[in-house]
């Protein structure tokens, strides 16, 4: 009698691809759970990080319980006004994001607008994310900016951007964003908590809150030059996008240094 037996064959390499896949997920997924715990571990070595943690994780289980949000959650937000000198810490909370609190920055340097060179004093303006940690900083403890970031690079001065933006305590700047020392411990321990689950840190530091009376009242003011203002349209969607929905939006770089939401098609007339 005649057995094909390439069948057999085909279904046992389907078999050990399957399992072969199987056991790359399981490995990425435990890598990255390492990872992420060492974060933890790596963190807590140092004085002011073990600090932060017990002067705060109590208390900012209770914050987190009153708002009616996962604690630790899985991804914040942090939204930033520097005319209002501002800062909103927003978690998420199911697949909309809700108000935590807000801090106040202690100082801010320069003047409204874009950061586009080294030595300009200027705290950038625009869409950016939480790059590294910093538990030795002269300030206390800080949090990195990823300035500069694709639309810097194309905007600024290529030659000089500058860098070494920081989220910082103490309360001096000269394009940083201080919070003081308090404040600092606070937020610095909820970023390790969530970057120890794997979530996002994304920064939006918006020049003023850009709603239509904010708007109206800056474009009355005539110092802002053009450029500053063909730089700050772009940044309007993005703002009343998290506005009116509470959600952070996709945002790319086009090839010529602006800020475009994708994904979104039509969503101003929803």
């Amino acid at each position: 009698m005649f057995y094909d037996t390439k069948p057999i064959g085909d279904d046992v390499k389907r078999i050990m691809n399957f399992f072969a896949a199987i056991f790359s997920i399981l490995l990425f997924i435990s890598s990255t759970v390492a990872a992420q715990d060492l974060l933890v571990d790596e963190q807590l070595q140092y004085p002011r990080v073990r600090a932060a943690k017990e002067a705060y994780n109590e208390s900012l289980q209770r914050l987190f319980e009153a708002k009616g949000v996962a604690f630790p959650p899985k991804d914040i937000y942090l939204r930033t006004f520097k005319f209002d000198k501002e800062m909103e810490l927003w978690a998420l909370n199911g697949n909309t994001y809700t108000l935590i609190k807000t801090y106040e920055i202690c100082q801010v340097s320069g003047e409204l607008g874009p950061k586009r060179k080294q030595g300009d004093y200027q705290i950038p303006e625009g869409v950016y994310q939480l790059e590294h940690f910093n538990p030795t900083s002269n300030y206390y403890l800080s949090l990195k900016v990823n300035y500069p970031n694709e639309s810097d690079r194309i905007l600024g001065n290529q030659n000089s951007l500058g860098g070494d933006i920081f989220i910082h305590g103490d309360c001096v700047t000269v394009g940083c964003i201080p919070l003081e020392n308090e404040p600092i411990k606070e937020l610095y321990w909820l970023s390790v908590l969530t970057k120890q689950q794997g979530g996002n840190i994304p920064i939006h530091i918006f020049p003023f809150r850009m709603d239509a009376t904010s708007l109206k009242f800056f474009e009355a003011i005539p110092l802002f030059d053009a450029e500053d203002w063909q730089f700050w349209k772009q940044l309007v969607p993005i703002y009343t996008y998290f506005e009116k929905y509470r959600k952070v939006p996709n945002v790319e770089v086009n090839d010529r240094g602006s800020y475009v939401l994708t994904g979104m098609n039509n969503w101003a007339k929803n």
